[in-house]
């Protein structure tokens, strides 16, 4: 059982087998994630890979002009640096916690060794098959759904990464995830508050009606969900 700062919080780390969990454990490093640390930059060489616990990542293409965008959430069920292990040590996004907390890293090193052992390989290639449709999705959902549904789209990913129903987030950090005004997020946030499906204050967003924020979501969150219980389902935990 998952004790307080047990790496197991992580679920993609908690489903290794034995053996290789036994190996990774010792070269796992705790780490502090507060709210707006950039762990790695558009372009920048990795030098670790992050497994959240208790915190949420946000991965962001950054355009020439500095504007960004969301393109997926990592939390407590995956990790953050997949191009580590998919053939690079670069990688064209950001990667800023959002939600701040704790989480573990691994080595460059580490991780490449690793990724050559089947039990190994296996699973990260399904995560990362699965976070390539949350890239995917996000980019439909930007392109062809309300600001509504994206704010649904986005607290539901959040919270599901996330132990309990409140997230620490302001509408200009939600703003910028998005790639929107703050205006339209402010008036977003109030129609759900209005519905009685979240409670906003404060730079904390509760969520109080999960199946009626779900309801008014468009279709992208359970293609999303649908996809990471098809490949992760001894990972994802709602």
């Amino acid at each position: 059982m998952a004790t307080a700062h047990d790496p197991k919080h992580n679920h993609l780390l908690a489903s290794l087998p034995e053996p290789e969990w036994q190996r990774w454990l010792p070269q796992l490093e705790l780490v502090e994630m507060p709210l707006g640390e950039v762990l790695y930059e558009s372009g920048s060489t990795l030098s670790h890979v992050y497994f959240p616990t208790t915190s949420i990542v946000s991965l962001l293409y950054v355009m020439e002009s500095g504007a960004s965008a969301e393109i997926a959430v990592v939390g407590n069920e995956g990790i953050v640096g997949i191009s580590l292990f998919m053939g690079g040590e670069t990688t064209p996004s950001r990667a800023v916690v959002q939600s701040a907390g704790q989480g573990y890293r691994l080595t460059s090193r580490a991780i490449k060794e690793e990724f050559n052992r089947p039990p190994v390989l296996h699973l990260l290639l399904r995560y990362t098959q699965a976070l390539i449709t949350q890239m995917s999705q996000t980019a439909v959902c930007n392109r062809h759904h309300s600001l509504d549904q994206q704010l649904c789209r986005w607290l539901l990913l959040s919270l599901d990464r996330l132990d309990g129903n409140e997230l620490v987030m302001t509408q200009e950090l939600i703003a910028r995830m998005l790639g929107v005004r703050r205006e339209g997020v402010t008036e977003s946030a109030l129609k759900l508050q209005r519905a009685g499906l979240i409670d906003y204050a404060r730079g904390r967003i509760k969520v109080l009606d999960r199946v009626g924020l779900e309801t008014r979501c468009c279709e992208c969150y359970g293609v999303v969900k649908k996809e990471y219980a098809r490949l992760l389902p001894n990972i994802v935990a709602k």
